[in-house]
């Protein structure tokens, strides 16, 4: 079912519980303009909202692009003060702050903003047409949207560093060696590649996905130590919950677990 609203995006809620973002300017390899950046935003907190949601996937529509990169037009007006309040940044953070797994299918061009908003979602899932990049040195700038950051903590400091200082782009096959995405499929199995990896995580615990989640992503940020406490914590929330019990008795009993979230 389409959400109605929107001028620059595609935004869907399927009866399989997946909401998908689908970036919708093919005519501008669907840059992100100040007006798409705001739309994301509604539609996160939109579809963050809506209990039929479980798993969120972003897109870009055509196989062109993902996203390539901010639209320079609107960049070439940008201040000092305009960087000290970055909306691309919040937005990236928003993603990456959700409570429903996010996964990016990226198809074509991912660029600047675009690879940077891949990098804050969950998982990336590449069309073998897709290339990824932070180009912005070229422009006498740099990844502003967190790039700087997460390149690093995804592929490593010494490979991020190769490809923001140069700008160089990497290939699809490139990026899953790298360890930047985790899949690599034919353009035309992307969008199902998506909904098969989202119907996975659907029929798992949610209160434990959702724990399991928040403990990788705030563990990693932490020493180990802190990571382990993290872990255990939520261990023991999740040891408290109907879906632990319902997860073993279904186990046992040799049926399809009936999760609640609770």
């Amino acid at each position: 079912m389409k959400v109605p609203g929107y001028e620059t995006l595609l935004v869907e809620v399927g009866e399989d519980r997946v909401g998908t973002i689908t970036l919708n300017r093919p005519e501008k390899r669907n840059a992100l303009s100040s007006r798409v950046v705001s739309e994301l935003r509604e539609a996160l907190r939109e579809l963050g909202e809506d209990e039929r949601v479980g798993v969120l996937v972003f897109t870009g529509a055509g196989e062109r692009a993902f996203a390539a990169g901010a639209d320079i037009t609107e960049l070439r007006e940008k201040t000092m003060l305009d960087a000290l309040s970055p909306a691309m940044q919040a937005l990236c953070e928003e993603i990456e702050g959700s409570d429903k797994p996010t996964i990016a299918a990226v198809n074509g061009y991912a660029l600047g903003g675009g690879c940077e908003l891949a990098m804050a979602c969950d998982i990336r899932i590449a069309a073998e047409n897709a290339r990824f990049g932070l180009p912005e040195v070229s422009l006498g700038i740099l990844p502003g949207a967190g790039g700087t950051q997460r390149l690093s903590r995804l592929i490593g400091k010494g490979r991020a560093l190769e490809l923001v200082m140069t700008g160089r782009l990497m290939d699809a096959r490139e990026a899953l060696s790298a360890g930047l995405v985790s899949r690599v499929v034919p353009q035309e199995e992307l969008l199902s590649a998506a909904g098969e990896l989202a119907a996975q995580i659907l029929s798992r615990g949610p209160l434990a996905v959702r724990l399991a989640r928040l403990a990788v992503r705030a563990g990693y940020e932490a020493d180990q130590g802190t990571g382990l406490l993290i872990e255990r914590l939520a261990q023991a929330v999740l040891f408290a919950s109907e879906d632990k019990r319902e997860g073993t008795a279904a186990f046992v009993e040799k049926r399809p677990p009936e999760f609640r979230g609770r």
